[in-house]
């Protein structure tokens, strides 16, 4: 069965045609590196790519992180030698393999059923499948694409750049805001009005939530293209994390802690869900369903929270 409980909070893009960079991959404190064969490579480049991404998985240490291969497109004929060559030659290292642009569930058939081929010839333990909702008709079956291969599915990672056009969304740019998505206040007392930027994603990665919460997966979010402006990427994370996603895509590697960052919980958090936790214990004993702790009232939904941030923390303490 699927593995369904790995870090996800930070998830490192690495070229397959950079090969100083997948050296360093798995050294710089990713949850996640994913060796990508789609669009960061040029198409005269993507064989090699594959060989040079083969080559990474056998001959480096990845004990420290996860790590994935976004495959080309079901749309190419790169796919299925992605699949094939990539696993058969490499798929005891592998942890997930990353689908681009699924649709429907079908596209996650088409690959799992590869990997059951390959794994029954070969003996290899089985990989878990990731997938990117980046187009119009993945957001339309969004929850139909979470309920195929619970075998498998482990995870769903929100691609902005192509959801964007797509849609046709006007955008300026990779998972940040937008002035043009905003409401003006009603004027005041000498006529000024005020410009309050909305977030242009809040549906789209809400919805994403909701269909993986529902299956048991991980929302993640995905790039933010300006990685010079830390203070931008953290607010895209943090409208993220506040939705409910696990963890987002670092597509350099000055990225990477600031998701490490927004998607640990805070020592106050953590202080809060061990209070919340013993407060509970103890309104059991006494045969309390519900009890108050700093003037608010904590129940079961409060138990459940405080039970998932804590098992999230004694996972990257294990780590």
């Amino acid at each position: 069965m699927a593995v369904k409980n790995r870090l996800h909070r930070s998830e490192l893009a690495v070229p397959g045609t950079n090969l100083r960079a997948m050296e360093k991959a798995p050294t710089l404190g990713a949850d996640l590196v994913f060796l990508d064969l789609e669009d960061a490579v040029a198409p005269d480049d993507k064989v090699q790519a594959r060989a040079n991404v083969i080559e990474a998985l056998n001959t480096q240490d990845w004990s420290s992180c996860s790590v994935s291969v976004r495959i080309n497109g079901l749309d190419t004929f790169w796919c299925y030698r992605d699949v094939i060559e990539v696993v058969e030659q490499a798929g005891h290292v592998l942890d997930t393999v990353l689908i681009p642009k699924v649709g429907a569930p079908p596209d996650v058939e088409f690959v799992a059923t590869l990997l059951d081929q390959i794994e029954q010839e070969r003996g290899f333990p089985p990989i878990n499948l990731h997938v990117l909702i980046e187009t119009a008709k993945g957001m339309a079956n969004v929850e139909a694409i979470a309920r195929s291969r619970p075998d498998r599915m482990e995870a769903m990672v929100f691609g902005v750049a192509d959801y964007a056009a797509s849609v046709q969304a006007r955008t300026t740019n990779i998972g940040g805001a937008n002035p043009d998505y905003a409401v003006l206040t009603d004027p005041d007392d000498g006529g000024a009005r005020e410009t309050h930027w909305g977030d242009q994603w809040h549906f789209a990665i809400s919805r994403i939530v909701a269909a993986c919460r529902a299956e048991g997966l991980r929302p993640i979010d995905g790039p933010f293209d300006d990685f010079n402006d830390a203070d931008g990427y953290r607010a895209a994370a943090r409208r993220a994390a506040a939705l409910g996603c696990e963890g987002k895509w670092a597509i350099h590697p000055s990225q990477i802690a600031l998701a490490n960052e927004v998607f640990t919980p805070s020592e106050a958090e953590i202080t809060r869900a061990r209070r919340i936790l013993e407060a509970m214990e103890e309104a059991a004993k006494e045969g309390k369903g519900a009890v108050s702790l700093d003037g608010r009232l904590i129940d079961a939904a409060s138990i459940r929270m405080a039970e998932n941030l804590i098992a999230k923390i004694e996972q990257m303490n294990a780590r």
